[in-house]
């Protein structure tokens, strides 16, 4: 069967304030190439400026993968240059700029997530395995390694030692072992996964955005060298207290009613 278009490459949908991007590339388990990042880089960044968006879903189609990995075929004779250049643009315009969503982005890990693929879901904020997800950086075992900030979020994610572990092993895991470790932080049966990620999603949602984003900024800059985590707190905790969110969570708080966000 031949490639996808790109505009297919990365499949849309928007339904109840929840935005989900599915890989498609099922016949290549979903790899990543240079159009996969392009197309989905910018979907990530169109989503930052629609108010309808409460929550991204990243996800991959079919029942093998979700990423199994980068299109190696792709960057097999890049030079040493070409390699950095592909890896400083991969982590600013996708890996990086999906950790720094300011809409939440949850991952939905189904079947294999290796090298980029698990590169990927570790950008994302909250992740959700099926059972039969195996998880890993093999990267090592092609004599390269992970270039998507695989090195840096494993080891935020479970410890430098378990990721020096799986790393150096170039070794798989299964989802119930990322979930022990803290690699995922839920893990239920593949015909499920999709419910499950809704469930948390839905649970996302009803909260003000501005607050959101403000929590999110807040604890990745923990995670940041040369920021005082505290500090930035601090800051948004501030700038939440002039914005209508704000205002209709602590009217709706003292009415008893459910509050209805304007995401201002």
């Amino acid at each position: 069967m031949s490639e996808v278009n790109n505009e297919e490459l990365i499949l849309s949908n928007l339904n109840g304030g929840f935005l989900t991007l599915t890989i498609n590339r099922p016949n290549q388990l979903n790899a990543l190439n240079s159009s996969v990042i392009g197309r989905l880089s910018t979907l990530i960044e169109e989503a930052q400026s629609m108010p309808e968006v409460r929550v991204i879903i990243l996800t991959g189609a079919g029942e093998k993968a979700f990423v199994a990995g980068a299109d190696i075929v792709e960057f097999a004779e890049f030079s040493p240059d070409e390699a950095k250049d592909l890896s400083s643009l991969g982590q600013s315009s996708l890996f990086d700029r999906i950790e720094r969503s300011e809409k939440p982005v949850i991952a939905a890990v189904n079947g294999f997530a290796l090298g980029g693929g698990l590169e990927l879901a570790m950008a994302a904020h909250i992740r959700v395995a099926s059972k039969n997800a195996m998880l890993g950086l093999p990267e090592v075992s092609l004599g390269v390694i992970p270039g998507y900030g695989g090195t840096q979020r494993l080891a935020q994610l479970v410890g430098k030692g378990k990721a020096m572990e799986l790393v150096l092993s170039a070794g798989m895991i299964s989802a119930e072992e990322g979930l022990a470790c803290g690699l995922v932080n839920r893990v239920v049966e593949q015909s499920e996964l999709m419910d499950e990620v809704l469930g948390i999603a839905k649970k996302i949602g009803r909260n003000a955005p501005t607050a959101l984003a403000g929590a999110i900024k807040s604890i990745l800059a923990g995670y940041t060298d040369g920021i005082d985590g505290h500090q930035v707190e601090i800051n948004e905790f501030g700038k939440c207290f002039g914005t209508e969110d704000f205002r209709e969570g602590t009217t709706a708080f003292i009415e008893k009613r459910r509050a209805k966000f304007p995401g201002k």
